[in-house]
């Protein structure tokens, strides 16, 4: 055992081994009897493939490069794909990235276009496609945008041939319901083909604040009827919608606190838990019905696992298995059950449970070690006592290394995450980002500050007004008491997040002095800005709910925002951003780096060509890790080899 200071352990965690593990598999289904699925390729571009398992258990990769399965819908995306078995081979239809046309493909064959390019602003987008075989059709949600600016814009359930008719002919696309809403979910039909139900909600409220499900009557033209409510609110959030195969309604709502399941408005098994989550994307799926009348469901407090609910008895039996977290990825075939589960020894992977014999195994993109697990980090799960008394959830990652320690008399740096969202949630499954940290002995500390989700409805709206505080202090606390109690050198402590986490470290840079240095990354910085047009429709009114309206609270838009009080920053900080971010643009950090000029306060800024909100390509985040590392060691005083120095400038 070596004995060397923290954060100079050498480590074969290196940021191009993090940069090639970036991203998981999502958005699992079934084509017949195969599994399908979306991987990631870091390496080639950060393109989202799709994948299949054959029957024999051998992996194939469907679409070759430059193909990029991904949605653009309320710009977080969706459900890109969905396929069939037609005349004995698979029928899929996908979205592809960079034109948002909806294309169809067999397998080898060459994807051809069933959706028209539209010149008027951001086109034509689609999401959550359902084959509807019978009619010739794939029904969808369909994005529209009638202008130039971020809200002209209008979503439909609509109707696309799958002949390629409407390629070039927008008046070929068969809208199914009008315009009424300002956000629709995909269609799910019910097994007698006559109903259809889907998720509506509008401006000013998100999807977790208040959704309501609607239900229509199906036509033998295939045109819907009148849309009646029956379930959701303002103040009720309906997070998914599904049929059970005898035609009952299965949806899951927060009515009680908790995102519980009910069928037909009656519970089937109330819990002090969670079995629905916050929508961002379309499509997300926490519970699947089987045909046994059984439902899959993701479900938990704070972590999330794969269980069975027998719905007539409220009898809940969990898979077995070493996954300690699920995604809301669930697909059903039979007794088959596909899902997406990761744990803190292993990153994210395709998992099949066979519900007749309770059997679990994993059936693609399987974790494999790529470094010896001994570097892997080992998370605590942890609860901290923040302001007013109110509990503070995390995960705190020590330094760990197999061959290293440091001295007795250190203690040993530590960085904060704060997740997006802001009604997010930090997941414990292996990330090697945060190995590439801890193996080289900078501990990092996961928050799940108040607001954010997992934890009941009463945790998440502690965030209401307060953005900008309840984050801030929640994220101090953690670090404080981290500091309080020996774990951590309280005059090493970082912070670092992006997105909605970009915005709580800028403003604990801005608000503390609880921290040495911060890397921001693609944040909100002018809430003015932000919420006056700068970002796209689908978040143009959260600030509402985060901050309170604008035509109330103007002084509180000002009194918060990051860029209004750069004079308040003194410690030194990394602002890492995408130039084709629409929803936090780069005119933020260029209002805020304008500020910050002849303060002498040393910054760096790194803006990425073709990256948007959230990074994808290998060679960017392994220029942000490695810049991020170069920091640390320039304001902790450490020396961690083989990482180029970033520069600052005053």
């Amino acid at each position: 055992m070596r004995t060397l200071a923290y954060g100079s352990w050498p480590s074969p965690i290196d940021a191009a081994l993090a940069a090639a593990h970036d991203g998981h598999p999502e958005y699992v289904g079934f084509v017949g009897e195969e599994a399908w699925w979306i991987e990631p390729r870091p390496t080639e571009g950060g393109r989202r493939t799709l994948v299949r398992r054959r029957v024999d258990g051998t992996e194939e990769r469907v679409l070759p490069a430059p193909w990029n399965v991904r949605s653009r819908v309320i710009e977080y995306g969706g459900q890109p794909w969905a396929g069939a078995v037609v005349d004995g081979e698979p029928l899929v239809v996908f979205v592809h990235f960079a034109d948002q046309r909806l294309y169809r493909c067999r397998p080898g064959g060459e994807p051809v276009p069933l959706t028209p390019v539209s010149p008027v602003g951001g086109g034509l987008r689609w999401a959550d496609p359902q084959l509807r075989l019978e009619r010739g059709e794939v029904w969808c949600v369909l994005e529209e945008f009638t202008g130039d600016a971020p809200d002209d814009v209008r979503r439909v359930l609509a109707a696309v041939p799958l002949d390629g008719s409407a390629a070039g002919d927008r008046d070929a696309v068969r809208e199914l319901t009008d315009d009424r809403h300002r956000f629709v979910t995909g269609a799910r039909l019910a097994p007698d083909g006559r109903r259809v139900a889907w998720l509506a909600w509008d401006h000013p409220r998100m999807p977790w604040d208040g959704t309501e499900l609607l239900v229509a009557e199906v036509g033998e033209d295939g045109a819907f009827g009148q849309a009646r409510r029956v379930a959701g609110g303002p103040q009720e959030s309906i997070a998914q919608v599904e049929w059970s195969a005898d035609g009952r309604l299965l949806y899951a709502s927060d009515r009680t606190g908790w995102w519980n399941l009910y069928r037909d408005g009656e519970p089937l098994c109330p819990r002090e838990e969670e079995f629905g989550g916050p929508l961002w994307k379309l499509g997300y799926r926490w519970f699947a019905p089987l045909d046994s009348g059984l439902i899959a469901v993701v479900h938990g407090c704070g972590a999330t696992i794969l269980g069975i609910l027998d719905p007539e008895t409220g009898e809940l039996v969990d898979a077995a298995g070493p996954w300690t977290e699920f995604a809301p990825s669930l697909a059903v075939h039979g007794d088959r059950v596909a899902a997406v589960g990761g744990s803190p020894r292993s990153a994210y992977e395709v998992v099949e449970l066979d519900t007749g014999t309770g059997r679990a195994r994993v059936i693609g993109a399987a974790h494999d070690d790529a470094v010896d697990p001994a570097y892997y980090p080992e998370p605590q799960i942890r609860t901290f006592t923040g302001p007013a008394g109110r509990e503070i959830h995390a995960h705190i990652y020590p330094p760990h290394h197999p061959g290293c320690t440091a001295p007795d008399d250190e203690l040993p740096p530590y960085v904060v995450w704060a997740h997006g969202g802001p009604t997010g949630r930090a997941p414990l499954v292996l990330d090697l980002e945060i190995a590439y940290f801890t193996s080289r002995g900078i501990g990092v500390a996961e928050v799940d500050y108040g607001g954010s989700a997992g934890y009941g409805r009463e945790y998440r709206d502690l965030l209401r007004e307060q953005w900008g505080v309840v984050d801030v202090e929640d994220c101090a606390a953690v670090a404080t008491a981290l500091a309080d109690e020996g774990t951590a050198d309280r005059d090493r402590l970082a912070i670092r997040g992006g997105s909605a986490g970009g915005w709580t470290a800028a403003s604990s840079l801005v608000a503390t002095d609880v921290y040495a240095c911060g890397t921001i990354l693609y944040p909100v910085l002018d809430l003015a800005g932000w919420g006056a047009g700068e970002t796209h429709d689908f978040e143009s009114r959260y600030l509402e709910t985060l901050i309170g309206p604008y035509a109330e609270v103007p002084g509180r838009y000002a009194q918060r925002s990051p860029s209004e009080h750069a004079d308040r920053i003194t410690a030194p900080f990394l602002l890492l951003q995408g130039l084709d971010d629409v929803i936090c643009p780069p005119a933020q950090c260029e209002r805020f780096l304008a500020r910050m000029t002849g303060r002498g306060v040393p910054h760096a800024y790194i803006a990425f060509e073709g990256e948007g909100h959230g990074f994808r390509r290998a060679e960017t985040t392994i220029r942000v890790l490695e810049s991020e590392l170069s920091l640390y060691s320039q304001v902790f005083g450490i020396d961690p080899p083989g990482v180029p120095a970033l520069e600052l400038t005053r």
